[in-house]
């Protein structure tokens, strides 16, 4: 197996004749971490799918105009990043979100045959359903991903300080959530 060298990958992707195998090594590279990123976004494993393809299309389409001042991933991640809440937005659009629809996510995520959580990680789930979208984006790659604050900033366009009070109010819905319950 190859070792990732992303310098030779973006040469790589601006050659005519090396492109599409750079791309598929790209495409191997971060399937994986960007799938989990849109799935923890969209729920369901089908969706996450399908956003992860546009992902991907956007990505080949748009590779000569990658620029490079940014790193590969970070461009990735804003394209997975844009995509999965336009994926919300429209889907928000098509369906009005209300308690059966909230019952409805539960029982999705427990006949789920990805999701293999237990009633605590149901909920969990549930709480973060709750949230807007953005502030929901910003607790997962926080939380589930450990991602840094400069790091997201580059990838959501958001400034830092943004970032740490949505994250703050985030926690602050989910524990509110959990205290609900008892």
């Amino acid at each position: 197996m190859q070792t990732w060298n992303e310098q030779l990958i973006v040469e790589q992707l601006r050659n005519n004749r090396t492109r599409e195998k750079a791309f598929t090594l790209l495409v191997d590279y971060y399937k994986e971490r960007l799938y989990w990123q849109i799935r923890r976004m969209v729920i369901s494993h089908d969706d996450a799918d399908d956003v992860l393809q546009n992902v991907f299309l956007k990505a080949w389409t748009g590779i000569d105009t990658f620029r490079a001042d940014a790193k590969l991933s970070t461009w990735l991640f804003r394209i997975a990043a844009n995509e999965t809440l336009n994926f919300i937005e429209r889907k928000k659009n098509n369906i009005s979100i209300d308690d059966e629809a909230a019952a409805t996510l539960a029982a999705n995520l427990q006949s789920d045959p990805y999701f293999d959580g237990d009633q605590t990680a149901i909920q969990l789930q549930q709480a973060i359903e709750e949230l807007p979208p953005k502030q929901r984006q910003v607790f997962l790659l926080k939380y589930f991903d450990e991602m840094k604050y400069e790091d997201m900033s580059a990838i959501l366009g958001t400034s830092v300080g943004a970032l740490k009070a949505s994250y703050h109010h985030a926690v602050k819905k989910i524990s509110d959530f959990f205290t609900a319950l008892d």
